[in-house]
């Protein structure tokens, strides 16, 4: 799945380049895109039926920089899926010539957020989720002990 976004001013630092821990927010948006073609997307997900995906875990690398007044592509993927886990990755491309410029991996749990307990995925999440597993990805891209500590 692709989410597109523009850098914008207030997201670059005094170097001139995107601060880093923009990027995890960059990785939540295409986040809640990814749920968007649920019922309600990702909004009624979280409020009204309390389902939510707390991160245990979450890797960053870095390649290129981008800069104010880039694009950037993010394309999402499922690394890894479990019963109560998985693991979105995030790539993100600058528009302007394609450069991977930052991978994100993020290991999620699903939760009842009323409860602030893990719960086996609602059917509609897990067809989505599903639906973009990438078979081909690296089985380490989750942090196993992070995520059997959480779903106990």
């Amino acid at each position: 799945m692709t989410y597109r976004r523009a850098v914008r001013f207030e997201e670059v630092d005094g170097a001139n380049i995107v601060f880093f821990a923009r990027y995890v927010h960059f990785a939540h948006e295409a986040m809640e895109d990814f749920f968007a073609p649920l019922e309600g997307g990702y909004a009624r997900l979280t409020m009204e039926r309390k389902i939510g995906f707390p991160a245990v875990d979450l890797r960053s690398q870095w390649s290129q920089p981008v800069r104010y007044g880039d694009a950037l592509r993010i394309e999402t993927t499922v690394a890894r899926l479990g019963g109560r886990s998985f693991v979105l990755r995030y790539r993100m491309l600058r528009e302007s010539d394609g450069a991977l410029c930052c991978t994100i991996d993020h290991t999620v749990v699903t939760c009842d957020l009323a409860l602030m307990r893990s719960i086996d995925m609602p059917a509609d999440v897990r067809a989505q989720i599903e639906a973009h597993l990438d078979v081909h990805l690296d089985a380490d891209a989750a942090s196993p002990a992070l995520v059997a500590e959480m779903v106990k």
